[in-house]
């Protein structure tokens, strides 16, 4: 599937929804952790999001927890915590795997799109894709990227 708007993903709530709704947006996609050094990035992701969305910018976060175990079992633990410690209001979705045999199609498809430095495979929480608004993917970043550094790059995409 070479369409990332064609994708079904799982909200937290477990239903399946189209990544349809994002067409024609500019997107940053992230593999999120709650108990991660890099969680503290949820605060700037959030600040990005209300500064762009009313020109067409999202933020999609995909909760993982194949690093260090780094994610809460329960997908209610993982939204409280996130709105209540960072005010997260960004669109969040059901965990996934983002690397090996299980890795989500999203997540196949992106790095596929953009190789790391290391290979293809995400290596660790908070990495992050930046789509354009024909949902090509333009850039990855890694974990340690801030996200207030990639204010530019969205700029130049809206």
């Amino acid at each position: 599937m070479s369409n990332l708007y064609d994708m079904e993903v799982n909200t937290p709530a477990g239903e399946a929804t189209s990544l349809r709704e994002y067409e024609n947006n500019v997107l940053l996609i992230v593999n999120t952790a709650s108990k991660c050094g890099f969680t503290p990035q949820f605060k700037e992701l959030q600040s990005l999001y209300e500064t762009y969305k009313e020109r067409g910018f999202t933020v999609l976060g995909f909760p993982c927890d194949q690093f260090a175990k780094q994610e809460f079992d329960n997908m209610n633990e993982t939204m409280e915590f996130c709105q209540l410690n960072y005010g997260v209001s960004f669109p969040m979705f059901a965990k996934v795997d983002v690397k090996g045999e299980q890795a989500h199609p999203l997540f196949s498809h992106l790095t596929s799109a953009k190789k790391g430095l290391l290979g293809s495979d995400v290596k660790w929480n908070f990495t992050k894709f930046l789509v354009d608004r024909q949902g090509r993917v333009i850039d990855r970043y890694a974990p340690q990227t801030n996200p207030s550094k990639l204010a530019k790059d969205i700029e130049g995409l809206l």
